[in-house]
């Protein structure tokens, strides 16, 4: 039977495997190819459905629009960013029970001042351990649902370094943080310095063209790390592929014709036949 919460996606053996989705379409292909859960991130939600950087220009109520959509066509667990919680403490629990509401099974609250901005960016700024704490303690104590697993992340590596980094790690989880997450780990050796540090689910972001190294799923593991978050690679393959498509057409050449999705491929991604179903068996008689 599929797993219903993100907790039970953690009882499971070995890595888990996460891959991001930046729209509803994208979550319909996860969910086909046979993954456990899935990811939404704020970088590929506001790009894909904005077209916008990930630089704090959204709030709750255009990312959460997003994330609702995407929701809607696909019944996987779902971990989501929730950036900084969108504010103070209460605001942060608003932000908490408004996913909750739409479903999500996971969450993470992050450390970085707002505006905030991808983690793999230069320029971040984290706001006061005790200030992040205190959101902790709120996201926590107030969830709706005791088996919403809420991740603490804190950006300090950046500018603060590694240290900095893993003692606002071991706060947040004093705090009551399920878990915890440091971003942007520069090398495998501080990735194996976090993976012995902490006996929780740990997760790792291999970013394409980010600032972390990119391993197998089971080098992550052997290294501590439970789930593995590929939150930006299908935007990435979007992306090229769509401007590759527009200068064929621009050229005149059209020599990827028939190189994408067929008309059928692509009707059953969308669930034609099921709809079509519905239509003839409820047609006026």
């Amino acid at each position: 039977m599929p797993a219903s919460t993100f907790r039970e996606l953690l009882a499971k053996d070995g890595p888990l495997i996460l891959p991001g989705a930046h729209d509803a379409l994208s979550a319909r292909l996860i969910q086909q190819a046979g993954f456990d859960g899935y990811f939404i991130g704020g970088f590929p939600l506001v790009g894909a459905r904005y077209g916008v950087p990930d630089i704090g220009l959204k709030g709750l109520g255009e990312i959460s629009s997003g994330i609702r959509d995407i929701m809607a066509a696909s019944s996987l667990p779902v971990f989501v960013d929730a950036d900084d919680g969108y504010g103070d403490v209460k605001n942060v629990v608003h932000t908490v029970h408004a996913y909750e509401r739409l479903g999500v099974s996971a969450l993470q609250i992050e450390d970085q001042r707002w505006p905030k901005r991808c983690g793999h960016m230069a320029g971040k700024v984290v706001v006061p351990a005790e200030e992040m704490e205190a959101k902790v303690r709120a996201a926590v104590s107030e969830r709706m649902r005791p088996e919403t697993f809420i991740w603490a992340r804190t950006d300090a590596r950046g500018p603060l370094g590694l240290d900095e980094a893993m003692r606002r790690a071991e706060r947040y989880l004093r705090a009551g943080a399920d878990s915890v997450f440091i971003e942007a780990l520069r090398s495998v050796e501080e990735m194996e310095t976090v993976g012995r540090a902490f006996d929780v689910p740990l997760q790792a972001n291999p970013l394409e063209g980010g600032v972390s190294p990119i391993l197998r799923p089971e080098e992550y593991h052997a290294l501590g790390f439970k789930v593995i978050v590929y939150g930006i690679n299908l935007l990435m393959q979007a992306t090229k592929r769509m401007k590759l498509a527009l200068e064929d057409i621009r050229s005149g050449s059209f020599e990827l014709t028939g190189s994408g999705a067929s008309f059928q491929e692509y009707l059953s991604v969308v669930g034609f036949d099921e709809w079509a179903a519905i239509e003839k068996r409820n047609a006026p008689r």
